[in-house]
Parts: C-alpha cells; sequence; structure tokens
C-alpha cells in the first residue's frame, strides 16, 4: 500500500502567461507558493476476490473489469500511461475541488507518485511534474497552463520560467521571518463558488487577443516588480499587496468570465475594510479569494466578509511526498 500526500498552491503573479502556446512564443513566468493544505492519494493492488478488477474512490465509486471503462479521465490515462492493473485507489483533500488552488493538477502529481512507489519505483520532482503536464494537458486533452503541476511537484515559494526550451524552478531567496510576515499577511476566504479551471480557459479563449498578449507581457513583468520586494529586505512588504490589486485588475481584463458581479462585490468589501490588494486565486469565476491585510485591518476583513469561510493557512515547502509505503509480494 502507498498513501502519497500533495500540496495545494496559490498563485500570485504572471498566470497566463504559463500557457503553452503563449510561452513558446513570449516567454513567461509565475511566482507561487504551496501551503498546508493536501490531497491524499492511497493505492493498493486489489485482492481478486471480487468480480471488479479496479476500485476507485473519489467524488463517486467506480468499478470495473476494464481499464478503458474507468469514467474519470485523469485516472484511466494515468493507469494507460503507466500499465497500472487491479488495483484500488482512494482520493481525499482537505479542499474542495474546481476552487482554484490547482487542486486536480495536485491530484495527478499525487496520484503518479503513488503508482510508480507501487511498482517500487522511485521517480524525482521534475518527472513527476513533466508527466502530470503530459496527462493532463496531452492525455486529457484539458485546456490550461503548467504552473500547477510543477508548483505540487516541487513545493515552496518560488519562481516558475518558462520558455521555448521548457521551465526551470527558482525558489524566492527570502529571511525566514520576511516570509513568516508575508504568510502572516495573507487572508484566504472560499468564495462558494466552484467551477472547471479548463471551462474558464476556454469561455476566455475568444477575447481580444492584441489586448490580451499586451495584459500578459504587464503580468509577466509584475513577477519581476513582486519578485524584487521579497527577496530586498530594504522595500516595503505592503507594496507585495499592492502588486496584488495590480495583477488582479488585469486578469479581469483578461476575459469576462474572470470574474462574477458577486466576486467583484467581495472584492471590493475586502478593499474598503482595509486590505491593500487581492485576488482570486486560479482561472477565475469562483473559489478562494486571497487578500494581503496588515495585521491591524485582518479583524475588520474578516468582519467585511463575514459571509464567507475563512481559511487560515501555512507556507509548505515540501511538494509531493510518500508518506506511507508498504511493500507488497
Amino acid at each position: 500500500m502507498v498513501i502519497t500526500k500533495t500540496p495545494f498552491r496559490m498563485s500570485f503573479f504572471g498566470g497566463g502567461t504559463d500557457m503553452e502556446g503563449y510561452f513558446r512564443e513570449n516567454n513567461g513566468a509565475v511566482l507561487s507558493t504551496t501551503f498546508d493544505k493536501y490531497c491524499y492519494v492511497n493505492v493498493r493492488h486489489l485482492p481478486r476476490f471480487f468480480d471488479y478488477s479496479t476500485e476507485i474512490s473519489y467524488s463517486r465509486t467506480e468499478r470495473v473489469t476494464d481499464i478503458s471503462d474507468i469514467r474519470h479521465p485523469a485516472i484511466r490515462n494515468a493507469m494507460q500511461m503507466l500499465n497500472m492493473h487491479e488495483i484500488r485507489l482512494t482520493y481525499e483533500a482537505d479542499l474542495p475541488a474546481r476552487s482554484g488552488l490547482g487542486t486536480s493538477s495536485s491530484f495527478a502529481v499525487g496520484m503518479l507518485n503513488a503508482f510508480y512507489a507501487l511498482k517500487g519505483k522511485y521517480v524525482d520532482k521534475k518527472k513527476l511534474a513533466d508527466g502530470a503536464i503530459y496527462l493532463e494537458r496531452v492525455l486529457c486533452g484539458e485546456a490550461g497552463g503548467w504552473q500547477d503541476q510543477i508548483a505540487a511537484s516541487f513545493g515552496g515559494l518560488n519562481r516558475i520560467d518558462f520558455s521555448a526550451d521548457g521551465y526551470e524552478v527558482k525558489p524566492i531567496i527570502i529571511s525566514s521571518g520576511r516570509k513568516k510576515n508575508l504568510n502572516k499577511n495573507l487572508m484566504m476566504f472560499f468564495t462558494g463558488f466552484t467551477r472547471f479551471s479548463s471551462d474558464i480557459q476556454k469561455l476566455n479563449e475568444g477575447e481580444a487577443q492584441n489586448d490580451k498578449a499586451a495584459m500578459l507581457r504587464e503580468m509577466f513583468g509584475l513577477v519581476d516588480e513582486a519578485e524584487k520586494i521579497l527577496v530586498d529586505s530594504s522595500k516595503d512588504l505592503d507594496g507585495f499587496g499592492y502588486l496584488l490589486d495590480h495583477t488582479w485588475k488585469l486578469k479581469r481584463r483578461v476575459g469576462r468570465a474572470v470574474s462574477t458581479d458577486s466576486i467583484d462585490g467581495l472584492y471590493e468589501k475586502g478593499i474598503k475594510a482595509g486590505a491593500l490588494g487581492g485576488k482570486l486565486l486560479g482561472a477565475g469565476g469562483g473559489g478562494f479569494l486571497i487578500f494581503y491585510v496588515p495585521p491591524e485591518y485582518q479583524e475588520n476583513v474578516k468582519d467585511a466578509m463575514k459571509g464567507l469561510l475563512y481559511i487560515p493557512f501555512e507556507f509548505e515547502n515540501g511538494g509531493t511526498r510518500v508518506i506511507y509505503y508498504s511493500p507488497e509480494d
């Protein structure tokens, strides 16, 4: 039996520039972190006592004798890709799916990690990220970028650069005290709305491409500005919050499916209560709102968001990992 634990991510800057169709021509970068909310994938071989050979449990339960009959596309394609047979797989998570935290990619990474371990193989983080990108973007044909799979695999607070040559993960070099202050000044709330990231990406594809390309170039530039604020201890950390406000306003112009009137109203309430900036995490349309709030205004923001669930969190650095391994004969 194998159990993997894979973190979710929050993306601060550069989202959209990690789309392969964009960065192969223009280069891209994102600044993101993983945090201490996880998905867990439990995999073992299924004993041959049943009239089915594979059992899959996520939001539903599937029992099949032929892998091609599995309805969950990521599980079906991953099992075929790695030639997995006769298994029982269970998925659990600390936070809901389709909420802007890269949950599907964290699952893909954690599942591949578990499959390799069940085969008795160790694979490095880059191979897991590459495999999850191939699984979701090629085999499953889902629209989206590359950042989620990379963040879930590697973990930590990173700048990820994208180019025609692929990608490079660069940890943000920041003192522990400054990193704790950044963490302390971030507040996350659940809007209650969930959606498929790939659906939002498709809805936004038809927007004015010239304007969108210019906005993506500006969003790419904000990654440099945000990194400078974090690594230079002489700079006021509050500048990070103001940049979040700037990137959110840019992101809202990328496509009309990014936000809603309800989300815009919540965001304005947070700003009026003392937040310096914030953004909706993920492709848009719902999920989690994050705000940068100086400590003296955090109770005000909680009151302004009293209809939403507040989610405390801590940054994490480990990425996906095997937390239980019991070899089988």
